[in-house]
């Protein structure tokens, strides 16, 4: 047959797949030799054909026999596999997932099924994530990763490529403990840069490495020889993979991350708060720490007030008598003895006083103590050989079992229509790595049912409640992927509890969500001083606020200071929902000693620029290509009283700044003339 193009394009992509002459298909950018099959299958019992190791996601023994039927539609003997590309408008973004279907008359196990491969790239880096320390950069070369030129191809023996690879995995419940679903790879000279993320609340993988003459990505869910994934299909069934999302820019990473940031407002549930972005008072982080009462909590009502906050979320510890809950949640009661008065007249006070009030939750678990443990059927939890799987003295929910979703509907439609609440913070705080062996394949194939029947049951919730705003946190950021931000409004970045720390954190969150939905913890104190209550603000101004500290206990001048910043993010927080970041000194890393962060305003000509000072030298130069010639007025937002020498340099097209403070932080706006 006569080799084929296949091509689906946007305004400012175009996906093109290759049809060779043997009818095998490869998804193409340049190189039109690198022969990276479209898809790559595994069967249970198979390795690899030859070039590459059986660790990797490619060198399979059906990838290159799949032939084009129709459009992007590839056949085998035993197997249909259609591959699934999809662009959007001006975002130079393909999005992809594949399914694969038993056309055979037994049943097949699949052991392994990309969302996307794409060959012919170049240079790369990977990210790292960590409890306390989210949305860490890290680069690399190739061959500091053993991705290199070996000599193999083009040798008279036909290798296509060394066995070499680079691979980046998750697995467990945790989706990005370790690590973000993410990666680049660009050219040195910053003239080319390629972005992913793969969009699964659960196991995943993506690898590169050496494909002929070139470097191929592979990317998708979870896999056998990492997560214990098989999939048992009958005659007739079908699968299909989690998405990958892969950008291509001709430039840096800051307009890769543009473009993505673009995508994921796109793809993701349309909510207001991602909107209006209101402040959001929460009663957890270096306040409360769990331990609320009718008596704490009314303490804090008055500030919270005045300081402009439109929620008041009461964090865990509302349903126990005592401090030893942790194994003992599941019923999701009111206690009595911490709210004399009752639950529902507190959160009724809250409302008539014009808060919105929350509550903390952990929808997916039981604690071993609870009550509730004994009244749920024996395959509504993760099991495995016949046992519960116990983890930090909690089992875990199976959201595929009819009666856990009843359950927590049950649960959810009380605590809004009988207590008014308007918000749920939905943690998560185990890590289950194993899966489930009910009715399953595997007990991979378990995990991954279960986390799509959960995600479709927030769904159900949104359907059900429109007004209803639903945080995810896991253990602070341990579940940051877009499976999760595609349906919760809002995301809890960190449990940091220093703000100087912090600072990294912030600075670097955009590259992993978007800044209407990233929310950052804002936690003055009566014993900090200026600089560190302020620094505390700043972290952000530029994201989601999530207030919280003690401002009950804090003097006049330090709430000030807060009300002060709220009164600043109120007058910014319309541009941040359409905003483009931007990076002065380069994607920031965890020790640097100056970092900062920049938000573009889409109209208006206004931009916002965070600097954080953590010690070095007291004056710094932070270069702004786009600005340069163009003069600028520029101005300290906040704190407003507070001393910082700063001045544009339009020629240079450099802005600079002076601070005294070893350790502080400010938030500065440049407005184009």
């Amino acid at each position: 047959m006569t080799t084929k193009v296949i091509s689906v394009e946007s305004d400012a992509l175009q996906v093109s797949v290759h049809i060779d002459e043997t009818g095998a298909a490869y998804l193409n950018q340049y190189f039109p030799t690198h022969h990276a099959p479209l898809v790559e299958v595994r069967l249970a019992g198979e390795g690899t054909e030859k070039h590459k190791s059986s660790k990797t996601l490619v060198g399979t023994y059906i990838g290159p026999q799949l032939l084009k039927t129709l459009n992007v539609t590839l056949a085998g003997s035993k197997i249909t596999v259609i591959s699934h590309l999809t662009v959007y408008g001006s975002t130079p973004v393909v999005r992809a997932t594949a399914s694969i279907r038993n056309k055979s008359d037994g049943d097949i196990i699949v052991t392994q099924l990309t969302s996307l491969v794409l060959g012919g790239l170049t240079t790369g880096s990977a990210k790292w994530n960590s409890w306390f320390r989210e949305a860490q950069w890290v680069e690399h070369g190739l061959p500091a990763l053993g991705v290199d030129d070996y000599g193999v191809y083009g040798r008279p023996e036909n290798h296509f490529a060394s066995i070499a690879h680079y691979a980046v995995s998750n697995r467990g419940t945790f989706s990005t403990e370790g690590h973000l679903p993410m990666g680049i790879l660009k050219r040195r000279d910053n003239a080319e840069t390629w972005l992913w993320q793969v969009e699964n609340n659960g196991s995943w993988r993506w690898e590169i490495g050496d494909w002929r003459d070139s470097v191929y990505l592979a990317a998708g869910g979870p896999i056998e020889t990492d997560h214990d994934w098989r999939l048992r299909l009958g005659p007739g069934e079908e699968f299909t993979t989690v998405p990958v999302a892969l950008c291509h820019v001709l430039n840096d990473y800051e307009e890769a991350f543009d473009s993505l940031t673009t995508y994921r407002r796109i793809i993701r549930r349309k909510n207001e708060d991602n909107k209006r972005l209101p402040i959001i008072f929460n009663d957890y982080m270096n306040c409360l720490m769990g331990d609320p009462t009718e008596e704490k909590i009314l303490a804090l009502v008055n500030p919270v007030l005045k300081s402009g906050a439109e929620y008041f979320v009461i964090d865990c510890g509302w349903y126990a008598d005592d401090a030893g809950w942790w194994d003992d949640v599941g019923e999701w009661e009111p206690s009595k003895k911490r709210f004399p008065n009752g639950f529902k007249h507190l959160l009724t006070k809250l409302r008539n006083e014009g808060l919105i009030p929350g509550v903390w939750i952990e929808p997916e678990v039981i604690g071993v103590r609870s009550a509730i443990a004994n009244q749920l059927p024996p395959g509504a939890f993760f099991q495995r050989d016949g046992q519960r799987v116990v983890e930090k003295n909690r089992y875990q929910l199976d959201f595929r079992h009819p009666a856990v979703r009843e359950r927590m509907h049950v649960v959810i439609n009380r605590l809004v229509t009988e207590y008014g609440v308007g918000y749920f913070k939905f943690d998560y705080n185990i890590d289950v790595t194993q899966g489930t062996d009910v009715d399953a394949s595997s007990p991979g194939s378990a995990q991954l049912d279960h986390n799509r029947a959960y995600l479709s049951w927030v769904n159900e919730l949104h359907d059900r409640f429109p007004d209803l705003l639903i945080e995810s946190c896991s253990s602070g950021a341990q579940r940051m992927d877009y499976a999760m931000l595609a349906t919760h409004a809002l995301q809890s970045t960190s449990d940091q509890q220093d703000p100087d720390r912090y600072a990294a954190i912030s600075a670097a969150l955009p590259t992993a969500v978007t800044p209407e939905q990233g929310a950052v913890w804002v936690y003055p104190q009566p014993s900090w001083d200026d600089e560190t209550n302020a620094m505390t603000v700043v972290n952000a101004l530029l994201g989601r606020i999530h207030l919280s500290g003690r401002l009950d206990l804090l003097s006049e001048h330090q709430f000030g200071m807060v009300k002060e910043g709220m009164d600043v993010y109120r007058s910014i927080r319309g541009d941040l929902p359409t905003a483009r970041a931007f990076w002065p000194l380069g994607l920031p890393h965890w020790h640097d000693e100056w970092l900062a962060l920049g938000m573009a305003a889409r109209e208006g000509g206004r931009f916002y620029i965070a600097v954080w000072r953590r010690g070095g030298p007291d004056e710094l130069e932070l270069p702004i290509g786009e600005l340069k010639g163009r003069s600028s007025r520029s101005e300290l937002l906040y704190p407003a009283g507070f001393e910082a020498d700063n001045e544009w340099r339009v020629e240079e097209g450099v802005f600079r700044v002076k601070v005294r403070s070893g350790l502080c932080a400010r938030l500065f706006k440049l407005t184009v003339s």
